[in-house]
């Protein structure tokens, strides 16, 4: 049973879906789109943050030139879950953690600086564990989507509008490279995605006016993304089911515009192995995955769903640590992947 008190008010969730667009945004900014208080909308925040409802959070990501991502399927030893899960999310190569009813214990979203360091995690590390039975890897051959597009659509089609222009004007035409000696300004944004460049400096030791000239380079150089999330629970989107299917090549680009207008698409990756998509959505119940899928075989009757499953529970997501109720406990891995090449 959820408590009314973990749930987002209207506001709540208002503000949330603006600062999916534009996590960066000022509160008078955003005070003139949702028509709330700047200083209201901060103390939301706040509350929404301390409690760890919702968040902002850096990850690798971006233009998904920069790293290797793969899908990691683990199967645990008996009595050994909680073991292999603790020493997961302290690993800054694993930035995601999901335990599934998929068929296996756990799945995996690695990303590392280059194939080298994939293959050092997977074929070594990971394969001498001791509480690790088994894994399978799938390379990410391309990102269509991921949790940065998620929105929960709370505004209305005015405020939008408002809020991509104001995205737009805050992004660089042509992403240029991270500035040098940028890995202490990374960790600070990995703390908290909305850290000004004043903050950032304070507790880095850094000239103010450096860090507020190499920030925008940045956050615009396609090395990291940056997005607001949310709690499952208190967004009224408890359920995460992830499938994988088969779609021949020439299917691909017509599968992957109609994937794009599915509303409760949370990611769409392209993968090594003989089911080649994966698909993962959050939605309100469970009686909506049998509508979901249902659409997909009416609008895509092409695609091969292989098979389904449902997230039971997420111990890390892109680098934070989450309770069991998938709250931010407020403890953040940095990872290894944002760590700009020299």
């Amino acid at each position: 049973m959820i408590v009314q008190d973990e749930l987002l008010d209207e506001v709540d969730l208002c503000l949330v879906n603006a600062l999916q667009i534009v996590p960066r945004i000022s509160w008078s900014e955003a005070s003139r789109v949702l028509g709330v208080g700047a200083q209201a909308l901060a103390t939301r925040w706040e509350r929404l943050q301390t409690a760890g409802l919702a968040w902002v959070a850096v990850h690798p990501g971006g233009t998904y030139r920069h790293q290797t991502t793969a899908l990691v399927e683990v199967d645990c030893r008996a009595g050994a879950h909680r073991d292999v899960v603790e020493a997961l999310c302290a690993d800054p190569r694993v930035v995601t953690v999901e335990e599934s009813t998929q068929g296996y214990d756990l799945l995996l979203t690695v990303m590392t600086t280059d194939i080298a360091q994939m293959s050092r995690f997977v074929v070594d590390d990971l394969g001498a564990m001791a509480g690790v039975a088994g894994r399978r890897s799938y390379l990410a051959t391309a990102v269509h989507r991921d949790g940065s597009s998620w929105r929960l659509d709370a505004l209305s089609p005015a405020q939008v509008r408002a809020l991509e222009n104001i995205a737009r004007r805050s992004h660089a035409a042509t992403p240029p490279s991270p500035p040098p000696n940028s890995w202490d300004l990374i960790r600070e944004l990995c703390g908290d995605g909305r850290r000004t460049a004043a903050d950032i400096a304070e507790r880095v030791g850094r000239n103010p006016a450096t860090v507020r000239r190499q920030l925008p380079r940045l956050l615009d150089s396609g090395l990291l993304s940056i997005r607001c999330e949310v709690a499952q629970t208190a967004a009224r989107r408890p359920i995460s089911c992830t499938w994988r299917a088969r779609l021949r090549p020439a299917d691909h680009a017509r599968t992957i515009a109609a994937l794009h207008t599915l509303p409760h698409l949370r990611l769409c990756m392209s993968t090594t192995g003989d089911a080649n998509l994966l698909i993962t959505t959050w939605t309100s119940g469970l009686d909506r995955i049998l509508e979901i899928e249902q659409v997909l075989g009416e609008k895509l009757p092409w695609l091969e769903l292989r098979d389904s499953g449902i997230n039971l529970r997420t111990a890390k997501r892109v680098g934070w640590l989450l309770d069991e109720k998938g709250r931010a406990t407020g403890e953040v891995v940095t990872p290894v992947a944002l760590r700009p090449a020299t």
